[in-house]
């Protein structure tokens, strides 16, 4: 099984890493207007925005139905966007939502998913 999964994280490499060097490789692209240049800043984290959520919000059961979740994958969420926002930091606020899951879970506030 750990075999797939480093064939699955290589091939999500080579199909995200591209648009995300984009900005990065393609020449002229400081030549945009500001706002189209703002956007296309926010495209990643936009888009990582929304798999976190349906990661933290959705829960599969065992027969394949979805479920809204709320557990303490919400205050870590909540942690780092604020702590992002305050700090202007993403490295801090994803480390301040790992702990937060990893001290609730250790008071026994929060099972393992699975």
């Amino acid at each position: 099984m750990s075999t797939e999964l480093v064939v699955l994280a290589i091939l999500m490499f080579a199909v995200t890493y591209p648009s995300r060097a984009l900005g990065l490789l393609t020449p002229g692209l400081d030549r945009l207007p500001r706002q189209a240049f703002d956007y296309l800043q926010l495209v990643g984290p936009a888009v990582l925005a929304a798999l976190a959520a349906v990661n933290v919000m959705v829960v599969v059961d065992g027969a394949g139905t979805p479920a809204f979740h709320i557990g303490v994958e919400w205050l870590a969420v909540l942690t780092c966007v604020a702590a992002v926002a305050w700090r202007r930091n993403l490295l801090l606020g994803l480390l301040l939502a790992v702990a937060v899951v990893v001290v609730a879970r250790g008071l026994g506030l929060a099972a393992l998913p699975g």
